[in-house]
């Protein structure tokens, strides 16, 4: 009798970005899960490490070099830790870490980043903004990432008439803004159908033409809500009545104050993870650039109490969007809240509430590790009743 062939093992290919500080520690942890789900979903990696930021400047002299830049585009997808080094914070300095994040969204045409504002039950007295507005907090913030005062031209400052002056442009273009509206509204019709687009149409012609685009697309899906903030509101909202919101899409300034200002409500940026995407297909998903929302925060690096779980859940991402692994992202991102939910708990965590009883303080790598036996122990019930199943129906 003829065996069936087996299956091939996919294999994805992952540019890995330690970058500064504690980016080498949470990434550390969260390769292990990523691993872990691979062994427990048939899946493996290869995994080509480059060196960008602070380390790069220190090793070549410029944050990211041409061929770690090309290395990370013909990858499947970015795997990013933190970068940033305070002996590069002298606003005069010519090379600075976080030119190589910039130079990664414009060169690997990553345009939108995403997100995703959610509060575990168990974490919701960690929250600085009072229980009964975080509970059922899950919001998505779809933020425009390759335009505006970033990337506008001219940017500088100069010796004027009357002293020194400077200039910073705000420049968008209707396709970039399209595209990344757009994008909003498919989010949010898989999403609870509410799109809440921010401006500043009160004062700046470019809301005045964002807003005019959300309206054009708005016909497009009728089955999605839209309402227009302006940026003011929309930040008091966010931690007066955070509950009201499920996707938000605005332009890149605004989203970036947004979305931190958003992960307060999770209680330590520790815990959100985020991806930054583009247009380009691989051929397993769509190619992008996975991070935590954390900075390097060198003061407590190599001490392994960093929060590992905003890289963690940023792997799950990665997956899911970029790999299709959508069961593996699920599985890691439930064995994130089991291990919560076990009451281990990073420093950061506790230090919102203070030691409470059942809590288990641990550091970076034994999160990881506990994440990893969450996931384990959660496939192996998986299979278990599945097995069950199956002779049920026989």
């Amino acid at each position: 009798m003829t065996q069936p062939t087996p299956k091939p093992t996919p294999t994805f290919r992952l540019a890995v970005v330690p970058g500064d500080g504690i980016g080498p520690e949470v990434i550390s942890g969260g390769r292990r899960v990523l691993e872990a789900a691979g062994r427990l979903f048939g899946f493996g990696f290869t995994w080509q490490e480059v060196l960008v930021g602070g380390v790069a400047i220190d090793a070549y002299g410029v944050p990211i070099r041409d061929e770690d830049m090309a290395a990370c585009a013909a990858a499947d997808a970015v795997y990013f830790g933190a970068i940033g080094d305070p002996k590069y914070d002298d606003p005069k300095a010519k090379v600075r870490p976080e030119q190589a994040l910039l130079a990664m969204r414009k060169d690997l045409a990553l345009y939108a980043n995403l997100r995703p504002v959610t509060v575990q039950p168990v974490l919701q007295a960690s929250s600085p903004v009072r229980e009964s507005l975080v509970a059922g907090v899950d919001m998505l913030i779809v933020r425009e990432l390759t335009g505006g005062l970033y990337f506008g031209k001219p940017s500088e400052q100069r010796l004027g008439p009357n002293g020194r002056e400077v200039v910073d442009t705000l420049f968008y273009t209707e396709g970039e803004i399209r595209r990344v509206v757009k994008l909003a509204f498919e989010l949010a019709r898989g999403r609870r159908k509410k799109l809440t687009s921010v401006d500043k149409a009160n004062v700046l012609s470019s809301s005045r033409l964002w807003r005019t685009i959300v309206e054009e697309v708005r016909p497009e899906y009728p089955d999605v809500t839209v309402e227009h903030r302006l940026v003011d509101a929309c930040a008091m909202s966010l931690v007066t009545r955070p509950t009201q919101f499920d996707v938000i899409v605005t332009e890149n300034l605004f989203g970036d104050i947004l979305s931190d200002e958003a992960s307060v409500l999770a209680g330590s940026l520790g815990m959100l993870p985020s991806a930054s995407i583009g247009e380009k297909r691989t051929a397993h998903g769509i190619h992008g650039l996975y991070e935590p929302i954390h900075g390097s925060a060198p003061d407590i690096a190599g001490k392994d109490i960093a929060n590992p779980l905003a890289t963690i859940l940023s792997g799950a991402m990665l997956l899911r969007w970029s790999l299709g692994q959508t069961t593996a992202a699920e599985a890691i991102e439930k064995a994130v809240a089991d291990a919560l939910a076990q009451g281990y708990r990073t420093s950061d965590l506790v230090a919102a509430t203070g030691e409470q009883p059942g809590q288990r303080k641990v550091g970076t790598q034994a999160m990881a590790d506990a994440v990893v036996a969450a996931l384990e122990a959660g496939a192996k019930a998986g299979a278990k009743a599945g097995t069950a199943a199956t002779g049920a129906s026989r």
